[in-house]
């Protein structure tokens, strides 16, 4: 594999061919490791995004790419995960379960394993990220906006001060796009650090705002306004990238980490994890069959204006806003999508055991290799083929 990442730093790069080349993010909780194995294969392959966009853990993982130079970027996403699948202090020294109960696919054993961990951070929470509020939630009374909800992420503030700077991503060096849903209004937004009100100011509410699930977890206020994770209207900010004007030609790696394709549920915890899977996959295929067909559309309407004589090209403003329509810049979307294992339950998005978490991150990394080694997918498609999308395993 090593062979295979130099063979495509050596012909690629930072892919200069593409105007754009950017990294979407998903949102999913404890299964964002995922993409961080993602993020390792694309360093170790040289090629480096100009624009991230995330939801969710997405976004939190964006903080961390945009927020760090390539070269600390690989230690501090491991210090980020390693920090939050730590189970809480008070617990580190606990053996709960003992260390022969590694995940091994399939097995009875590795099922439970994940159970209890998932239920050790329903009632402990994880270090440097969230905590348990105590009885005060279950009672129904009235509390401030940043405290409804059953766990408490101030935390977590700190620990992206220690992992990102800020400095780095509002100096714009990287484009960073992030998710989120106006509590009040409903309204969804994109905190942009090169445009809007967040240009040139992020910080880590807006990041936390884009997590924010309730009831789990408090909304976030940001100037003024309380914002909750924007995968409650849409966990996929695909779209934000393929429609941004002006237009450019752009290479898109789309991490997904529900799958919208399943088996048919046999009881009601599986029936649990079908409808997750579903909710959050947020339709990424629609996403891409739509652009296929916008862009489509354009090549038509370039083909027709040719018929057109030119000084009435130039003179007819329906021509004039047709020819901005018709544009012919290029578009590929590489899909990476986690694939569930045999163990992992309803409860996969928020089981952080560190074995996991290192499960998820190696299956990134595999996947991610294993998706640059079509080399042919980095180039700019072929003339005529305005949009082209990939998939590791839909091509095996």
């Amino acid at each position: 594999m090593a062979n295979t990442a130099q063979a495509v730093r050596n012909a690629f790069g930072p892919c200069t061919q593409w105007d754009t080349v950017a990294l979407v993010l998903q949102g999913g909780g404890a299964l964002g490791s995922y993409q961080a194995g993602v993020v390792e294969g694309l360093i170790e392959a040289g090629i480096e995004p100009n624009w991230v966009a995330g939801i969710s853990i997405g976004a939190l993982n964006c903080a961390i790419i945009a927020g760090n130079p390539p070269e600390s970027r690989l230690s501090k996403l491991q210090g980020f995960w390693e920090t939050i699948c730590s189970p809480p202090r008070h617990l580190s020294s606990i053996p709960f379960l003992p260390s022969d109960l590694d995940h091994t696919v399939g097995t009875p054993l590795s099922k439970l394993r994940s159970s209890i961990e998932a239920g050790l951070t329903v009632a402990y929470g994880q270090s440097g990220f969230f905590s348990p509020r105590g009885l005060t939630p279950w009672l129904g009374m009235d509390e401030p906006v940043t405290s409804v909800s059953f766990y408490d992420t101030s935390v977590l503030k700190s620990t992206l001060e220690r992992y990102v700077d800020f400095d780095r991503i509002n100096a714009g060096l990287m484009r960073v796009s992030v998710g989120a849903v106006d509590v009040q209004s409903g309204n969804f937004v994109y905190f942009d650090n090169t445009k809007g009100p967040a240009k040139g100011c992020m910080r880590p509410e807006h990041f936390m705002a884009s997590g924010a699930l309730p009831p789990g977890f408090p909304a976030v206020e940001v100037e003024g306004r309380y914002y909750w994770d924007g995968g409650l209207v849409s966990n996929t900010p695909l779209a934000e990238v393929l429609h941004a004007t002006p237009r450019r030609n752009t290479l898109t790696f789309q991490v997904d980490l529900w799958s919208a394709k399943g088996p048919l549920p046999t009881n009601v915890f599986d029936a649990q994890e079908r409808q997750k899977d579903i909710q959050y996959s947020s339709r990424t295929r629609a996403i891409t069959d739509m652009m296929q067909h916008q862009q489509r559309n354009r090549h038509l309407l370039r083909e027709l204006l040719e018929l057109i004589p030119e000084a009435e090209r130039q003179r007819n403003p329906w021509c004039q806003k047709a020819a901005e329509e018709a544009c012919s810049r290029q578009y590929s979307v590489i899909h990476l999508i986690y694939q569930d294992k045999e163990w992992e339950s309803n409860a996969k998005d928020y089981e952080f055991s560190f074995h996991t978490m290192q499960t998820h991150w190696h299956t990134g990394l595999k996947d991610i290799r294993h998706t640059l080694s079509h080399r042919d997918w980095l180039q700019l498609p072929a003339a005529g083929q305005e949009f082209v999308t990939f998939d590791q395993h839909r091509s095996a």
